[in-house]
């Protein structure tokens, strides 16, 4: 079962960060085919947001493709997003747990963390297209 949380800053509306919650689950195998989503009440309780804004997020996820709403029974995935690197994530999960911690120790708040792991995943790809362009120009 996937528990939603919302971020108040985020630029991204309430619904969208929905579908983005349950796609990230449905990528890290936390969410596979047949599993029920969370009633649409109990959502919009929690969260204390408006039942139509669930109902919207539900909605979209069923227009990808990703869910199925069966009447009088609840909203169920259909298919997952995990592709074939899902075996290898525990490990991966695992030591970023432990990075995590050590970040954590240091002092570094949850946007420093992001704009570290973003800046150095931008660094890394700039690196790598400028080794492949220097090695297609030999």
């Amino acid at each position: 079962m996937i528990d939603f949380v919302l971020d108040g800053r985020s630029k991204v509306s309430t619904y969208m960060q929905l579908v983005q919650q349950v796609k990230q689950a449905l990528r890290v195998g936390l969410l596979v085919p047949g599993d029920r989503l969370p009633k649409v009440r109990d959502v919009a309780e929690s969260l204390a947001i408006n039942p139509n804004t669930v109902l919207k997020a539900y909605r979209e996820l069923e227009i990808e493709g990703l869910a199925e709403g069966r009447p009088g029974v609840g909203t169920f995935v259909r298919r997952t997003l995990a592709g074939d690197s899902l075996a290898s994530q525990a490990g991966l999960r695992d030591a970023l747990v432990e990075w995590l911690r050590q970040a954590e120790a240091a002092g570094l708040t949850d946007e420093d963390v992001t704009a570290l792991i973003e800046t150095t995943r931008r660094a890394a790809r700039n690196a790598d297209a400028l080794r492949r362009n220097a090695h297609e120009r030999t």
